[in-house]
């Protein structure tokens, strides 16, 4: 009988752990490993069956519950101006506003992004286990894949490149803003776990890059290079000491001839001449295959135009951003907008005439009503960050507009990117 109990109980263990595991796919070869070892361990694990079942089972079911409930949910908008989300959360409050220790760590970030969204794929539609839809292949191997509870870009095998399918193939326009999160495995700080987002010239296109690639820009957990040039994070060694696995935000600007990259809130290259335009770009990986398994990508923008806002509000009386980010469905706003907010605050204590209607708007996914109440907080929220920043609150109003006034398609990526903005009336 004893026997008997052993045997249904490792039954249920392997269940739950292949079931967990099914809800964390990274690709076949690490389902493989996961299996081995769990093999290996049979012996060892017997002793600790019944509470381990119990724990397993009880943490998936409350799982699968979340899953079906957000399934269910209407779609709405996720992580820009106005987001872009799967999922619809039924609440939205003021409490939200302002994460200020959260945005401390960003008060010096300048990255601004582009006006325009030329390029946007936070993998809506993707299929698990399929090639991303959006992209090419030129090496390795990539699939769509789960991490957590996001989809997410896996590159299966070490030394993967990717590129964007653009209507045409020199699509970078001559001033341009590129964004993306790549994940650093738990053990890179320790092995090899890099990035490489590689830029070719024109004409030609990626037919003849062995003549044309000029510059690839190496990104790891504590530093960005290029060639030569580049440099480290400030505070790696205490962050060495705590790293458990991340995501961390990449965003690169380049205007004519100068080309600038930031790790999250850091400015890590600045090159005043870059010896020539960038006509299209690719994106790929270089780690230790051995030890690393997760080497992902997501949330990948590619943005047109740079004008300074203040030029852009004396000639249009207004500036519009898709910089300003926050969480999904929520009106909490994230770090790396804090380049496009920092930038405001530094216009309107230059001008202290400058005063601003703030207006929230979203695209036309979900419902109205949600989105209309979601505009409002939002736009609050920017109001908020201003005047904690140093901006006295009489200079600035606020409204919601929701998704009545697009300024772009619905039925596109970009075009629901364009729409997910925060505009800047001048008053």
């Amino acid at each position: 009988m004893k026997l008997y109990i052993i045997i249904i109980s490792f039954a249920l263990v392997l269940g739950c752990t292949y079931e967990a595991f099914a809800q964390f796919d990274l690709g076949k070869k690490l389902k493989k490993k996961v299996e081995r070892r769990v093999e290996k361990g049979v012996d060892k694990a017997i002793d600790k069956t019944l509470d381990a079942t119990e724990d397993a089972v009880e943490n998936a079911g409350t799982e699968d519950q979340n899953n079906k409930k957000e399934n269910k949910e209407s779609r709405s908008n996720n992580s820009s101006a106005a987001t872009n989300s799967e999922t619809n959360e039924t609440e939205s409050s003021a409490q939200d506003h302002i994460p200020d220790e959260k945005l401390k760590m960003w008060s010096k970030y300048d990255f601004v992004a582009g006006e325009k969204v030329i390029f946007n794929d936070d993998l809506t539609g993707e299929q698990q286990g399929e090639f991303p839809s959006r992209w090419d292949l030129t090496s390795g191997n990539a699939e769509i894949a789960n991490l957590g509870n996001e989809k997410v870009i896996y590159f299966a095998n070490n030394k993967t490149t990717i590129l964007p399918l653009m209507d045409k193939k020199n699509f970078l326009p001559d001033v341009f803003t590129i964004e993306f999160d790549i994940y650093l495995d738990e053990l890179a700080t320790q092995r090899s776990n890099q990035y490489i987002l590689r830029f070719f010239e024109g004409p030609g296109g990626w037919a003849n890059m062995n003549g044309i690639r000029r510059h690839s820009i190496v990104i790891s957990w504590n530093e960005v290079s290029m060639d030569k040039l580049g440099s480290k994070t400030a505070d790696f060694n205490d962050e060495k000491k705590s790293w458990k696995g991340k995501w961390k935000r990449v965003a690169v600007s380049f205007n004519k001839r100068s080309l600038k990259v930031y790790l999250d809130e850091e400015r890590m290259l600045n090159v005043p001449n870059l010896g020539y335009k960038p006509e299209m770009f690719s994106l790929g990986c270089n780690y230790d295959d051995r030890y690393i398994k997760t080497s992902s990508i997501k949330n990948i923008r590619v943005n047109e135009g740079g004008n300074k806002l203040y030029d852009r509000v004396m000639a249009d009386g207004k500036f519009v951003t898709t910089g300003i980010l926050f969480d999904v469905n929520k009106s909490t706003i994230k770090g790396e907008s804090m380049g496009t907010i920092n930038e405001i605050v530094k216009m309107m204590k230059e001008h202290s005439d400058l005063k601003f209607s703030i207006e929230g708007h979203t695209d036309s996914d979900g419902d109205n009503g949600f989105n209309q109440k979601l505009s409002e907080e939002r736009a609050a929220s920017v109001k908020n960050t201003l005047v904690q920043s140093g901006i006295d609150a009489s200079r600035l109003s606020t409204k919601g507009l929701g998704e009545n006034k697009p300024v772009d398609s619905n039925s596109t990526p970009e075009g629901k990117a364009n729409n997910r903005r925060v505009e800047f009336i001048k008053i």
